[in-house]
């Protein structure tokens, strides 16, 4: 295993050294434009993952080798508390991790637009405005704060008025998933919600919900399967003088495939 950043002419700047269970880097420089975090596991897995102090260390499935951008600019950061990246002084730790008990498999903190062999990945279609607290990845990121919108921590996936709009959630492999909840965002009177959305999986089975105007997660047992992505879309709106329903979280519950 290996953690190592690289600048933006892919030149090593720093490279991890064993430490506890795994590798851990301290890199002592405040991080430029270009810069990236490159993840060398040797073999695909899951791997306990921290690459920044502010974000907790968090199971995800690494391929052989997985990279993480550094969100640099204002534009890129706003869906991050906002210390993380900043500053002369980074923690970043990897290890391996054997086995793991039925858990939320959506979650991933360190996703966005340009990671590469990080999972699980969110994207979507649309975006309100392309910005990054509306963002897919918003809806993976463990933080379930709903009651506001528009900046950190109260961040959502905005899908711009769109009723087109779809998410996609890629596990990176086989999992076995039994149960889906959903966190929609919750700045009543700005916000409206959905009534009725549509999972799709892998195997291009359909499953129908139907949602209620609340602020806490519903849950939606699910056909126990093996699956490799979920497609949550059919997204009808509730009948309200609002245009702006969001999701804040969806989280997949199951075990590895």
């Amino acid at each position: 295993m290996k953690i190592m950043i690289l600048d933006a002419n892919e030149t090593i700047l720093a490279s991890s050294r064993k430490s506890g269970y795994g590798v851990s880097l301290v890199y002592q420089e405040p991080y430029q434009e270009g810069d990236q975090v490159v993840l060398e596991t040797g073999e695909p897995g899951i791997y306990l993952v921290q690459l920044d102090d502010t974000l907790a260390a968090h199971p995800l499935y690494l391929e052989r080798e997985a990279s993480f951008p550094i969100p640099f600019t204002e534009a890129k950061r706003t869906c991050y508390n906002r210390y993380a990246f900043q500053g002369s002084r980074h923690l970043l730790t990897l290890s391996h991790v054997d086995s793991l008990p039925r858990r939320n498999l959506a979650c991933n903190p360190y996703d966005h637009h340009e990671t590469k062999g990080i999972f699980p990945h969110a994207s979507a279609n649309v975006e309100t405005r392309g910005e990054m607290v509306f963002a897919a990845r918003n809806a993976i990121d463990g933080i379930f704060a709903n009651e506001y919108h528009g900046e950190y921590p109260w961040t959502s996936w905005g899908i711009n008025q769109d009723p087109k709009a779809e998410l996609h959630l890629d596990f990176g492999r086989p999992v076995i998933i039994d149960e889906v909840r959903l966190t929609l965002r919750a700045d009543w009177p700005h916000d409206s919600w959905w009534s009725e959305a549509t999972l799709i999986d892998s195997d291009g089975d359909i499953t129908h919900l139907s949602l209620e105007k609340s602020s806490l997660p519903q849950r939606f047992p699910v056909q126990q399967k093996n699956i490799t992505y979920l497609t949550l879309c059919n997204l009808k709106k509730a009948d309200d003088t609002s245009p702006f329903p969001a999701l804040t979280q969806i989280e997949v519950y199951g075990t590895e495939g």
